[in-house]
């Protein structure tokens, strides 16, 4: 109903800059109209077994056990890629080429047009400068170089998804925003001119640039500040060009509903899939392990060799307790079993899917544990087109172990 807000608190004038804002008034109106909205909060297309503001408390512990704390960190300098600004500047001769920037901060350049998903360029995923997850490898490029930027796509609302900092040094760029339905109020709080914000629900559609961009469903949740309301939505994504077309997860449990997106928006040239901070003790339904990852893969293609996976939501911020090298392994591993095509880039490593991306299990390099759980792989230049998978798999040995 219009003119609709939540209830406030005296509080809410102390409220930080970066926890953002609550929808109201009219995009109040549409998130209750929206039919993935029921009984005041967004919902799932599955349920979850442990609510994750429960599984916070019991993790804490955890988190900070100096022996866990240690494997959960690589033990040197992280490899990026120390030539991107010069390798962007080159056009991607096939129409397709991404950046792995870290995390899920991916820049997908396609069929003329560059999207730039979930970038947070931050020191740290947190409202606060001065604590919470600090990045263990630094940003590939300045965020003033990346180049003109069409569409910044945002998977929701969570701080390693949607940073303040970074999204006011886009909009004074004049870059289109498209977000899940009432992450709009956020970026209006911060700056950014209503008119260059797009907000979907989910299988609704919007053109930027000569792509077309489909929010899609993801199994997940939502919330910046103190007061956790489920009124902003969550989403994977679709972005399709003329002659290309690649799927962003977010972040996102396992479900079933893969395989719509699949039937419905497939195939697709990358899936770009989240393998890392899971748990399958804290929260078993809203993150994947790189063997549901793998799954989701398959799902959205219906072909788990079809394609190419990237792993993503990994590698540069300390989430979850395992350990840090072991999403990259475990992708691997997955590949082997499945027959899928991988490909792990340094960070800011540019790379055509058409292409495909030789092996180079870099992590090992700096992992604090380098020899467990390893996948037996070739290392060696692969030819072009191969990437990691079952191809460069297929000695592989054990798989790796939590």
């Amino acid at each position: 109903m219009p003119g609709f807000r939540p209830k406030s608190s005296p509080l809410d004038s102390l409220r930080p800059a970066a926890f953002g804002a609550d929808p109201a008034g009219e995009r109040m109106a549409r998130i209750r109209r929206s039919p993935n909205f029921a009984d005041g909060v967004f919902v799932n297309p599955e349920g979850e077994r442990h609510a994750p503001s429960g599984s916070l408390l019991t993790y804490l512990p955890t988190y900070f056990r100096k022996e866990e704390r240690l494997r959960r960190a690589p033990a040197h300098a992280v490899p990026v890629h120390p030539t991107t600004v010069a390798d962007l500047a080159v056009p991607a001769t096939s129409g397709l080429r991404l950046t792995w920037m870290g995390h899920s901060s991916v820049l997908a350049e396609i069929d003329g047009a560059r999207v730039l998903f979930d970038p947070v360029w931050s020191e740290r995923c947190s409202p606060f400068a001065f604590a919470g997850p600090r990045r263990l490898h630094p940003v590939p490029v300045p965020l003033a170089e990346t180049g003109r930027i069409d569409a910044v796509v945002i998977s929701h609302d969570h701080y390693d998804h949607l940073d303040m900092p970074t999204v006011r040094a886009l909009a004074r760029r004049g870059t289109a925003f498209v977000v899940p339905l009432g992450v709009g109020a956020h970026l209006e709080h911060w700056g950014v001119p209503a008119d260059r914000i797009t907000e979907l629900d989910w299988h609704e559609q919007t053109h930027v640039a000569g792509l077309t961009l489909t929010a899609t469903p993801a199994r997940h949740f939502c919330g910046r500040g103190l007061r956790n309301t489920q009124h902003t939505l969550w989403a994977s994504w679709v972005v399709a060009g003329p002659g290309h077309r690649i799927f962003h997860s977010g972040d996102t449990g396992y479900f079933p509903g893969f395989a719509d997106i699949g039937a419905q928006y497939g195939p697709f040239d990358v899936t770009m899939v989240q393998v890392g901070a899971y748990s399958e003790e804290f929260w078993p339904d809203i993150h994947m392990t790189p063997e549901e990852g793998a799954r989701a893969h398959a799902d959205l293609q219906g072909d788990a060799s079809s394609g190419l996976m990237m792993p993503i939501h990994w590698g540069t911020f300390t989430l979850a307790p395992h350990p840090w090298e072991e999403p990259a392994e475990g992708t691997l591993a997955a590949a082997r079993r499945t027959g899928a095509r991988v490909a792990v880039p340094r960070p800011g490593q540019p790379f055509e899917p058409v292409a495909g991306l030789p092996l180079d299990p870099w992590w090992r390099q700096v992992a604090a544990r380098p020899e467990s759980g390893r996948v037996a792989v070739e290392t060696g230049t692969s030819p072009a087109g191969r990437t990691a998978g079952a191809a460069e798999a297929a000695a592989a040995g054990a798989t790796v172990r939590a």
